[in-house]
Parts: structure tokens; sequence; C-alpha cells
């Protein structure tokens, strides 16, 4: 069985942020440029909130890059955004390790080609010893298949006798998620104005602080991602006590 999950942070400290990067097609739509200029532009804001997560000393962000869902768009654009992933795996990487970040890919790699695939083990393999921050792309990633793939590794188990039905259990379930040897998300951060979590890492966020702006994602530079940990830090997390007892303590 894998080893235990660490405990989530109490009280405002920042140790995992989690962010859905919404905004790139109206970020270029607004500017009269195709939409894939607006992904291009938002890896531009990658690489920005990534360096200010490492100044931070955060230690874990997970990115939602690629839904499951987002196979559903314009052929164009999918082909275009597989080609941007494969460059950023190519040409980001480099200075990831520089930077001791430890690149880690979550979802269902295998619906992506042969090329991809092989452009991410490289990577993971390159990062894996990095001791900084741990970097997790979410790409053909939902939070529903998260927990569907974890529920369907413990019946394995319990199949071939390796896990006892009765030993099943909340911090059980979680040793089989994605995220599973990180701290739980303390901060879900969405961009681009919808305020809703989008099937992403669903099980994660049940006492995640959650931080919704209008700012379009190429837009969200460091500034910005300040405002959302001011906000966060500004926040009494009571994970179920009252907040007389968090002042006796």
């Amino acid at each position: 069985m894998p080893e235990d999950k660490p405990t989530g942070s109490r009280g405002n400290d920042l140790r995992h942020v989690c962010i859905i990067m919404d905004g790139n097609g109206r970020w270029a739509k607004k500017r009269f440029m195709p939409r894939f200029a607006g992904h291009k532009a938002g890896l531009s804001t990658v690489r920005k909130i990534v360096s200010s997560c490492v100044e931070q000393e955060i230690e874990a962000l997970t990115l939602f890059a690629f839904s499951s869902e987002n196979w559903r768009r314009p052929q164009k654009e999918v082909g275009l955004l597989m080609e941007l992933f494969a460059t950023a795996l190519t040409r980001e990487v480099k200075k990831l390790h520089e930077n001791n970040v430890q690149l880690r890919i979550i979802g269902d790699l295998s619906a992506f080609s042969e090329k991809i695939q092989t452009l991410i083990n490289n990577a993971i393999n390159k990062t894996a010893g990095n001791t900084g921050l741990v970097l997790n792309i979410a790409a053909n990633y939902g939070g529903r298949w998260d927990i569907t793939q974890a529920a369907r590794k413990m019946a394995y188990e319990v199949q071939q006798g390796k896990l006892a039905a009765e030993d099943i259990t909340e911090e059980s379930i979680e040793n089989y998620l994605s995220l599973k040897d990180l701290p739980e998300p303390d901060l879900f951060i969405r961009t681009g104005g919808e305020k809703r979590i989008s099937n992403f890492v669903l099980w994660q966020l049940a006492y995640c602080e959650l931080y919704f702006t209008d700012i379009l994602w190429p837009d969200f530079n460091k500034p910005q991602f300040q405002d959302a940990i001011d906000s966060f830090r500004s926040r009494q997390r009571r994970f179920g006590r009252t907040g007389d007892q968090l002042k006796e303590e």
C-alpha cells in the first residue's frame, strides 16, 4: 500500500496552490487575434507564476492545462494545443531543472500521442530528483476520473487480497489519487471570471480556500497572484472548529 499522505496546511500556511488558467481565448479575441495566440501568451504567465512560487518557497503548484472535456474543442485548436504542449515540454524543462523544480504530469496520459508521452516521461525523469517546488500539470485530467481510477485500483487490490474492504477509509483513498504524496491544496484560484471548479481536483478541494478573479489568465501576473495570496492569508481557516477555539490555541 502507498505511504500515508501528508496532512494539509493548518492556519494560513500556504503550501499548495491549484489554478484553473482560464481566459486565454477571450484574451486573444479582445485583441482580434486567433485563440491560439492567447494560449501562447498564457504560457508566459505560467513562467511568472512558477517563478513566484519558487521565490515564496511554496511546496506545490497544480495547474489545470487540459481537461478531459477539452477534447471537445475544435480539432484545429486541440491540434495546436498539443503542439504547444510538446514545445513546452521540450523548451521549458531545462529551466525548471535549473531552478530545482520537479515536474509531474497528472491525468490519463494514454490519450496523448507517442511523441508527447515520450516527452512527458523524459521531462519527469529529468526533474525527478529535484527538491524544490513540485509543479503538477493536469493534462487530460478530470477530478471524477481521478476518483474513479483510485477506486479501480483499490477494487483490484481487494480482489487480489492485498487490501481488506474494511481498511478503505478517507485516508486510504487519498493514497491512490494523483496528488497522493503532496499536502492538500490550500488555495484554489480561477481566472477569467467563471465561478466554478470544473471537475478539477474534486476530492482534494474539500477544505481549500477558493479565489475567483475576472482577470484573464495572460494578464494574471505576479501582483495579481500576490493579491490572491493576501486574500488567502486574511481568512480564518477553522476546519470544523469555532473561531474561539482557534484563539485559545
